[in-house]
């Protein structure tokens, strides 16, 4: 078949359906896709976060513990070796694509859900060109419109403003669960000159929390891969040089903020390039939900008063979307 014949192929025939749940991190999107995948129980997820791919890290990755998952099948969820080398928007279309084929073909509904757009624009598009990055400012190669898909978007969206607040404490909820401790076995010293210049970091060695408590563990090396809380935070009053370690332990955190939330700015940049590209995104607002979430506790009403948001201005709206959509 002869470009021209291919191209005319694919404009004419009948279309996979697919849902795409997207947005910046921490938005939800993990959790609107079980609701979903409950609600419309032939649904199968495929990860589309490129940190979330790769095995290991799963605190500091923030993947969706499997008693959350509710026994909805993930595809590509720590499924890839990080010893094999960058798993690519490339691989990702390539596997991404066989994913959805099998789903379909057994008659279920694929759920794309993840933040990172690179690996939902290289899967979706009709065209894929390896060699250009479409979101670099300085390619000239325009993002199209024209997907292999019939897609459904659900963009999760929550304020900046309230989305900060909301990552600076799951920071803080995911160093309670043992992130430091994650951190320090994974942590190479081998790797220290590599570190600090992000185009040599490839894989999980790019994930959010990585080079920033490698930093710490080069001046405060890990015992046997692992630290006490008391050590790491400088409150051990059998410990040396507390001051200078809890100093060195708070800029980890801090730094991990920050580059979380100017990770959120790019990623709510790249949304902002595909819906100007013609991709017919669905805007779900989140914010109250996350507003509420902000200050909920374990078993009080504020954690009451998130579900109660969250399933009335997100559960809600994306559902009625999704069955017009699955009628079409």
């Amino acid at each position: 078949m002869d470009s021209t014949s291919s191209s005319a192929y694919h404009r004419h025939r009948r279309k996979d359906k697919v849902v795409v749940i997207m947005g910046a991190t921490g938005t939800g999107k993990s959790k609107l896709s079980v609701d979903l995948a409950t609600l419309f129980p032939f649904s199968e997820i495929i990860n589309s976060d490129k940190m979330q791919v790769y095995r290991g890290l799963d605190i500091t990755t923030n993947k969706i513990p499997i008693e959350e998952r509710l026994g909805v099948p993930h595809h590509l969820l720590g499924e890839v070796d990080p010893v094999n080398g960058e798993f690519t928007p490339s691989d990702f279309r390539s596997r991404g694509g066989s994913i959805i084929s099998d789903i379909t073909s057994r008659r279920k509904l694929p759920l794309v859900v993840g933040g990172s757009n690179s690996f939902i624009h290289a899967l979706l598009v009709d065209q894929f060109d390896t060699e250009s990055d479409v979101f670099d400012g300085s390619s000239s190669t325009s993002i199209s419109s024209e997907l292999r898909y019939n897609c459904c978007f659900l963009w999760v969206d929550v304020s900046f403003p309230v989305l900060s607040d909301y990552l600076s404490k799951r920071v803080e909820d995911m160093l309670d669960l043992g992130m430091v401790d994650e951190l320090a076995e994974f942590y190479d010293p081998e790797a220290k000159d590599l570190e600090d210049d992000s185009a040599h970091r490839t894989g999980l060695r790019k994930a959010i929390g990585v080079p920033e408590f490698d930093r710490y563990f080069r001046k405060y090396p890990p015992a046997r891969g692992l630290l006490s809380a008391a050590m790491v935070e400088g409150t051990d009053p059998k410990g040396e040089d507390n001051h200078l370690r809890k100093g060195a332990y708070e800029e980890a955190v801090t730094a991990i903020k920050d580059n979380t939330c100017q990770l959120v700015k790019r990623q709510i940049g790249k949304i902002f390039k595909l819906k100007r590209s013609g991709w017919d995104l669905r805007r779900i607002d989140a914010t109250e939900a996350f507003r509420a979430a902000v200050t909920s506790e374990s078993g009080g009403s504020n954690k009451k008063r998130w579900s109660e948001i969250w399933e009335r201005q997100v559960v809600e709206p994306s559902v009625k979307i999704v069955k017009r959509f699955l009628k079409e």
